[in-house]
This record gives C-alpha cells, sequence and structure tokens, in this order.
C-alpha cells in the first residue's frame, strides 16, 4: 500500500481564496467541501472550508480548511512549505507565491550552488523555493 505526506493548512476564513490562489499557482485539480456539505448548513462557518484538496500534475497535494468552530487559530511560523528540483517553472512557482507577500531571501545563487529563496505569501504561508544547479 503506498503512503505519502502532504502539507495541511488551516486557516481563519480565507481557505478557499488560498486554495484558489494555489491552484493559480500550481495548476492542478481542487476539490472543496463547505461545512454546509457536512450537516453544518445553518452554523456560522456554513460557507467557510471544511476540507480542500489540490493535486497537481506535478505530484504535489496540498490539503486545507477553515479552522472549525471551538478549534483555536493561532497563526505561526512553525511549518514551511519547500518546492524543490531542477524544473525551471520553480522561478515562476516563487515569483507568483511572492505577489501580495514578503520575500524574506530573493531565488538567486546560493553558497551551495542551487537557487534558493523563501517568502510568506498573502496568505501568511512560508514557502522555500529551491532549484538545483545543472549537473556537470
Amino acid at each position: 500500500m503506498a503512503t505519502r505526506l502532504n502539507p495541511y493548512l488551516r486557516f481563519d476564513g480565507s481557505a478557499r481564496q488560498a486554495m484558489e490562489f494555489y491552484q493559480s499557482v500550481l495548476g492542478g485539480n481542487l476539490t472543496i467541501n463547505t461545512f454546509a456539505e457536512f450537516g453544518m448548513q445553518d452554523s456560522p462557518q456554513a460557507d467557510q472550508i471544511m476540507h480542500a484538496q489540490l493535486e497537481t500534475d506535478a505530484g504535489y497535494t496540498l490539503m486545507a480548511s477553515d479552522t472549525p468552530p471551538g478549534m483555536p487559530y493561532n497563526p505561526g511560523d512553525t511549518m514551511t512549505i519547500s518546492l524543490s528540483g531542477d524544473d525551471p517553472v520553480l522561478r515562476t512557482y516563487f515569483e507568483q507565491l511572492a505577489d501580495g507577500g514578503t520575500i524574506g531571501t530573493p531565488l538567486e545563487k546560493q553558497m551551495w550552488g542551487d537557487e534558493y529563496g523563501d517568502l510568506v505569501d498573502k496568505f501568511g504561508t512560508r514557502w522555500m523555493v529551491n532549484l538545483s544547479a545543472p549537473q556537470a
């Protein structure tokens, strides 16, 4: 049986906008289910996201939800999504994710030979991008 590990992000009411943004950057198929679809039609969170899943052609899986009622929402800096590889499309991902966000380290050649950059996107999610140097 195959297994996988993927990030699961929580938002405070902006999960739909964030996941639609990530789909616009990374492509792929996005499925979204609201709290109302799972029996909470009369709750204040009815239109918020109970579960969203983005599956990209590159093999990335990103999941998210809005914070459910009664669960604390404590955004922080304890998680970062890392994109790495040798596909130049990573430069485009970096530029698009940075739009409206804050670049910590510009995407540029580093002492280890790769291009690396990091940022916090407009939804507060931290990203690291490492574009491997061509092999000799």
